[in-house]
């Protein structure tokens, strides 16, 4: 299996202010050696690792924690796609070849239309001369700029993640549904099955409140373009990466084989351009 969505990094307050202090499990250091760890009880033998904070810093030593010997088989990073010299920023990254994507914390910006200004999508453009994809991390109310920033990039690979974050705490499924419907159009776009349990009640999410999301991106995406992801460490705020991947396996338990491939492996190579899909831990 290959984990398409983790997070490792060295804890700080002020780097990582995003960890409120409902998350005081997350305030501390997540480090390859426990990674390891728990990728073994779930059975995952390679994983993309995501950026966590909007440095070139982190996206260096993400890089250097991806390897021959490492679990971590590719790199979604970040650069300033705004900044008049990102071409140069992603020529030296990307002579690694473990980098395999980049993102942006649009859910953070306080524009809601800041993947529509004109220098953030001169940035995207550069992706894909690179053979990078593009992580799309949103809320729910971003889906109807997003499919407009999509449409202007017909080549580009994108990947959304935590399926666009629902409202699966309170059981709310409109426009949401209707919205991935049509983004799901665009066969350009994939969807990472992952961040479902904290967008659900951390403590008293069950397998019904999940199923008619899942359904949902199934049923729009196909599973050919649908990948597993743990979110790990967040993923421990309600419940854990054992628990979760268990819980994507009953979800996905009738689908065939070769479709259980695809969420599991398969699409993940396709999206990021994966080299090497498998390694020891």
């Amino acid at each position: 299996m290959i984990d398409a969505h983790h997070h490792m990094w060295k804890y700080s307050a002020s780097e990582y202010a995003w960890i409120s202090d409902a998350m005081p499990g997350l305030r501390r250091n997540y480090l390859l050696p426990e990674l390891r760890r728990v990728l073994g009880a779930s059975e995952v033998t390679g994983t993309i690792a995501v950026q966590a904070r909007q440095t070139i810093e982190e996206t260096e030593w993400l890089l250097q924690l991806a390897g021959p010997h490492s679990p971590v088989i590719g790199v979604v990073g970040w650069i300033s796609l705004v900044d008049p010299v990102a071409k140069a920023y992603l020529e030296r990254l990307a002579e690694n070849p473990r980098l395999r994507g980049v993102r942006h914390v649009l859910q953070g910006e306080a524009d809601d239309f800041y993947m529509l200004r004109d220098d953030f999508n001169r940035g995207v453009d550069l992706l894909h001369g690179f053979g990078l994809a593009y992580d799309i991390l949103i809320y729910e109310r971003h889906l109807p700029q997003t499919m407009d920033f999509v449409d202007r990039h017909p080549n580009q690979v994108f990947v959304l993640d935590h399926l666009g974050k629902p409202r699966i705490r309170e059981g709310v499924i409109s426009p949401w549904l209707e919205n991935i419907r049509e983004l799901a159009k665009r066969e350009n776009v994939y969807c990472k099955v992952s961040g479902m349990l904290t967008e659900a009640d951390w403590t008293n999410w069950t397998l019904d409140a999940l199923r008619p999301y899942f359904e949902a991106v199934l049923a729009s995406f196909t599973p050919k373009r649908l990948m597993f992801g743990s979110d790990w460490p967040v993923v421990n705020l309600a419940g854990g990466h054992k628990k979760w991947t268990a819980t994507l396996r009953s979800m996905t338990e009738e689908l065939t084989p070769e479709e259980q491939e695809s969420i599991f492996r398969q699409s993940a190579i396709s999206a990021y351009k994966l080299q090497e899909t498998s390694v020891i831990i």
